[in-house]
């Protein structure tokens, strides 16, 4: 089988979102503009409730889906459709925005850590003007898997190992992992060939892929391949990475702040659509 390996390596860059809230965008910046059909990918993290207590009031979306994997903390989202979720650590909420949606996300919480990512993910043409929808996913429906010694996988889409994640009807057929590994862990995790994909470290020192070594907050783009072969060290400390991959839509994109369509025309609509009212 074919192994996967590391092509191109990016680290993310600070910056700050919403009403200010202070996070690192490793996807969707001059170093990685964007990984077919990733757009952004934003990890947030800090104990200082003045980095993230602005929050992100209301603003609109339009051709794309977010993903939001809160590791630590509580977030309530809101929208202008009466839908309301909570996000607490642990959980995830994939929202499909379609053709429109008005939304807010706000800590609900004064102290403490707040931790987790954001991904954006392009949607196919003929999926762009969808009716909006969100899979609000609580902790305990994301399946735990041990498939090797020191090596656990929590499993939010996709399938491997014989477990299947919780989100469904995704276009893209994405798989997105949240793997943890112990000094001295190796894992080879399957993965769809054509899939385009990604691994990016967030605890520990760093993840050896294949022969290489991926540092602590090093994003990693791989080949395509059928399996990622992830190892610690046995003299390092116990590591997480996050793993997703999807399948590329190779369309045209014209991208404008919450909007993201295939032509520069669709981009001036949905900005009258919303000046309009009409999401």
């Amino acid at each position: 089988m074919s192994s996967r390996t590391i092509t191109r390596r990016v680290r993310g860059i600070p910056t700050s979102d919403g009403a200010g809230v202070k996070l690192t965008r490793v996807i969707g910046q001059p170093g990685l503009d964007s990984l077919d059909p990733f757009l952004l990918l934003d990890e947030f993290g800090s104990d200082s409730a003045t980095d993230y207590i602005a929050g992100f009031p209301d603003h609109p979306h339009r051709g794309f889906e977010t993903v939001t994997y809160m590791l630590d903390g509580r977030m309530r989202h809101r929208d202008n459709h009466g839908h309301s979720g909570l996000l607490e650590s642990g959980s995830v909420q994939w929202m499909t925005a379609g053709r429109g949606i008005v939304h807010s996300e706000m800590p609900e919480q004064e102290h403490g850590l707040m931790r987790g990512f954001q991904l954006w993910v392009n949607l196919a043409a003929k999926d762009k003007m969808t009716q909006p929808r969100y899979q609000d996913i609580a902790p305990e429906r994301i399946p735990a898997v041990e498939p090797a010694p020191g090596a656990k996988v929590r499993v939010i889409a996709g399938e491997v190992f014989g477990v299947r994640g919780p989100v469904d009807g995704i276009a893209i057929a994405p798989v997105y992992l949240d793997i943890a590994l112990q000094s001295g862990a190796k894992l080879s995790v399957p993965l769809p060939e054509a899939h385009n994909a990604f691994a990016y470290v967030f605890e520990g020192d760093a993840v050896r892929v294949g022969t290489e070594t991926l540092g602590l907050r090093e994003l990693g783009v791989l080949s395509n391949g059928e399996t990622i072969e992830l190892s610690v060290s046995a003299d390092a400390p116990a590591a997480r990475v996050l793993l997703v991959a999807g399948r590329p839509l190779n369309e045209p994109v014209a991208r404008y702040g919450p909007f993201v369509m295939n032509t520069p025309q669709q981009i001036v609509q949905a900005m009258q659509d919303y000046q309009a009212g009409k999401f």
